[in-house]
């Protein structure tokens, strides 16, 4: 029995909100495959050592050089350095708002449909690359959110994602929220301004 699917057009219709008072910019790719009948999200996992955000789930990406010419040239540097993605294999569907991060990054997600293949790491920046369902994503037994109380951002939710041992969050988590917002029926139980973020 197929698994659910992602209705795109909202994504490639969708209006970014854009943010432009952080101190560095940085894009993403989300990128969808397509896996015995079921979309699929493709995820990195930081390496261990790094000096931002060890260990954690994240979407390919990175911040921007002087040869990027766009922030979309940016995130698919980024994922061809981090996986091994060819910018000619990505077919970018649309750009979701930009988030700010706790280390005055902007970050600006792209979302595109890529092919089901074997990718590889850098394993200088990526300890593993790790493919989800859409279902696990949608199950609401592997979602979880808190509130918290940022000192500069003030009263903030964070999202939790659990699926086959992996917990997706931070800022990673808010992409994903409203790409799910977006594209399926997924409604996060509480409303999050993304532009405080």
């Amino acid at each position: 029995m197929p698994g659910p699917t992602l209705t795109l057009d909202p994504v490639a219709n969708h209006e970014p909100r854009e943010i432009d008072d952080q101190e560095y910019d940085a894009a993403v790719l989300a990128p969808i495959i397509e896996r015995d009948g079921e979309h699929h999200l493709l995820f990195t996992r930081r390496a261990d050592h790094l000096g931002e955000h060890p260990g954690q789930m994240s979407f390919p990406g990175g911040g921007a050089e002087p040869v990027d010419e766009t922030i979309l040239e940016t995130a698919l540097r980024e994922a061809n350095e981090e996986i091994g993605l060819e910018a000619a294999e990505a077919e970018v569907v649309g750009q979701l708002d930009d988030i700010r991060t706790i280390t005055e990054y902007t970050v600006t997600p792209f979302v595109a449909h890529v092919q089901d293949r074997e990718y590889v790491r850098d394993d200088r920046e990526v300890a593993e690359i790790v493919v989800l369902p859409l279902s696990g994503l949608l199950d609401p037994d592997n979602y979880e959110y808190e509130r918290r109380d940022h000192p500069y951002y003030g009263d903030i939710v964070i999202h939790y994602f659990h699926v086959d041992g992996y917990t997706v969050w931070g800022a990673t988590g808010r992409i994903l929220v409203q790409l799910l917002e977006l594209a399926t029926d997924f409604e996060a139980p509480e409303r999050v301004d993304r532009s405080t973020l």
